[in-house]
């Protein structure tokens, strides 16, 4: 969830600019930017993302009333993959509904917090573009603004996905709502005019003295995320635009009740494997 010019730890107030960033660059920049940030996020959000809550996005979109998964009762005994799991909070709660979730993440800091949390199922530290698992190895998968926001080949990662699911198989992932990037980051009335070009793919880069990415987020337009779901072999069965609800008070970044009423800030695709 990008938000921008945040200073890091090491002491260096990284530059915020927009240039390209490949693969290997992104996949670097975001493992040390995770493990380095990965205490501090889980103070400032555990509140809110709870330690076995399944939440899609900062307006609180709980999969309990979703159910883009399916039914809760249907998860018992199913097989799935957690993908930028974090310290695993999806997956405790589907672990809670007698599905057999693994948890995974490239940052191998916010696996600690998972350890720490608890939980009897397996967490991996791997890319999401390079999955360690056998072909058709799960029946569904999930990612709560995981991975996909900040790979620069977000087709690797779905390819990979669709791969390790069973035919008939499920992946739900939820990304920043791509028109949030023609607004400035920002939860205030600033943050309501438009700024930049929504068609202006160039990645968010957060870099060094040195000129080396830190932290790097890519944009996709709305198409183009389509367009990746469907080359990847997936059919796109919904898209979910999460309105912002009376109950949630709470700021996020430059998400926030004010934002929220007027547009989305949250996409969520559901795929299934033919």
């Amino acid at each position: 969830m990008q938000e921008s010019e945040r200073p890091d730890p090491e002491g260096f107030e990284p530059e915020a600019t927009r240039r390209d960033s490949g693969v290997a660059e992104s996949s670097r920049a975001n493992r040390g930017w995770w493990d380095r940030n990965a205490d501090e996020y889980q103070v400032e959000h555990g509140t809110f993302l709870g330690d076995d809550r399944f939440v899609w996005g900062p307006e609180g979109l709980d999969e309990v009333e979703a159910e883009l998964l399916g039914p809760p009762e249907d998860l018992k005994g199913q097989e799935v993959l957690e993908i930028g799991a974090g310290a695993a909070q999806c997956a405790r709660w589907l672990a809670a509904q007698g599905a057999r979730p693994v948890a995974l993440d490239l940052s191998h800091r916010q696996l600690q917090h998972a350890l720490r949390i608890g939980g009897s199922f397996p967490l991996v530290c791997a890319d999401a573009g390079a999955l360690p698992f056998a072909d058709g190895s799960f029946d569904l998968a999930c990612s709560a603004y995981g991975a996909l926001p900040f790979v620069a080949d977000p087709r690797l990662v779905l390819r990979e996905v669709r791969r390790v699911l069973r035919p008939g198989g499920r992946f739900v992932f939820s990304v920043t709502h791509p028109i949030r990037w023609a607004f400035p980051d920002e939860p205030g009335p600033e943050g309501l005019s438009v700024s930049a070009s929504y068609f202006d793919r160039t990645p968010y880069v957060e870099q060094d003295e040195r000129g080396r990415a830190v932290y790097v987020e890519h944009h996709r337009t709305l198409g183009d995320r389509v367009r990746d779901i469907v080359a990847a072999g997936f059919r796109l069965v919904d898209l979910v635009e999460p309105e912002w609800p009376a109950w949630n008070s709470s700021e996020w970044g430059g998400w926030s009740p004010l934002r929220g009423g007027l547009i989305p800030g949250t996409a969520v695709f559901v795929c299934e494997r033919d």
